[in-house]
């Protein structure tokens, strides 16, 4: 049995009667494990962070949902990425099982990332097959098996779950992913990989209560969700997955990592887009039950 440095994973029970709404913020942690090995900056480390964003919507909890967060950074590991998704070049020996690296594992930023960018590579030397097993047996497995409990709980309670998997985008989200846009990224930006992975009333239930408190908000551009929503998001068997992604100078100084003036009215914002999640998802649960 392989042993993490600290708590991997933090799960929030429902204080309030319970709903089947599971939220979860993967890359908001900031504990660092003490044999990552890094030759980049913890600085620099830090900017691969969803910082925070795990606290912008601790109101989860009193409002009858489960929220599990990560404590270890993404660049460490990464619970959003499949096991396959793996890098061959950070390997000092060859794989024993087959992989299939996706495209931004190929610019570094796979199951374990490789680079932050162009110019920083995050290690200067190869990582061991020992090393990352340790990390998926003491971090990544643990994360993904309190996600999927509580989600199995919920649909097991009320046979049907809502999850939002929570994270934030560098304002610099098109010109890191290679891409250009003809508008500005928009504060939010909410993913169903395209309309596959909800209830269209659920999107467009967030995408309203967003833009009435002002916000701009983009659907599937530039993220449409990766595998945390693939997985769990199955509409036809009454599992809707949305992924939420918050523009990161909207609550906090990018470069230093702190929160900025912006981050409690955005709180806010976010109890009060989360207390309408929560009566849809009752209102959706009563529903269900009186069809049975």
């Amino acid at each position: 049995m392989t042993h993490a440095d600290f708590q991997a994973v933090s799960v929030h029970a429902p204080t309030a009667p319970a709903l089947p709404l599971v939220c979860d913020s993967p890359h908001s942690g900031e504990q660092y494990p003490a044999d990552f090995g890094a030759a980049a900056s913890l600085a620099q480390l830090r900017q691969g962070e969803d910082t925070h964003v795990d606290a912008l919507w601790s109101a989860a909890p009193a409002l009858g949902a489960t929220l599990v967060a990560a404590h270890f950074p993404r660049v460490y590991i990464d619970p959003n990425r499949t096991l396959r998704d793996l890098d061959p070049e950070l390997l000092a020996e060859p794989w024993p099982e087959p992989l299939d690296p996706g495209e931004k594992t190929r610019l570094g930023k796979g199951l374990i990332w490789r680079r932050m960018d162009k110019a920083t590579p995050i290690y200067d030397r190869k990582l061991t097959l020992e090393e990352v097993r340790h990390r998926i047996q003491a971090y990544y497995e643990p994360y993904h098996a309190a996600l999927a409990q509580a989600i199995e709980q919920a649909q097991r309670d009320f046979g049907a779950v809502w999850h939002l998997n929570l994270h934030s985008m560098p304002n610099d989200a098109y010109e890191r992913l290679g891409r250009e846009s003809a508008h500005p990224l928009a504060d939010f930006v909410l993913g169903d990989r395209d309309g596959t992975t909800c209830e269209p009333e659920f999107i467009a239930l967030i995408e309203t209560a967003l833009r009435d408190r002002g916000y701009t908000v983009a659907r599937n551009d530039p993220y449409k969700g990766v595998q945390l929503i693939a997985q769990i998001g199955q509409p036809a068997l009454n599992r809707h997955s949305l992924q939420i992604e918050i523009r990161r100078p909207l609550y906090m100084d990018e470069v230093t990592r702190e929160r900025n003036a912006g981050f409690e009215p955005l709180r806010a914002d976010l109890s009060q887009v989360l207390a309408q999640v929560a009566r849809y998802v009752r209102s959706r649960t009563a529903a269900l039950s009186s069809t049975k």
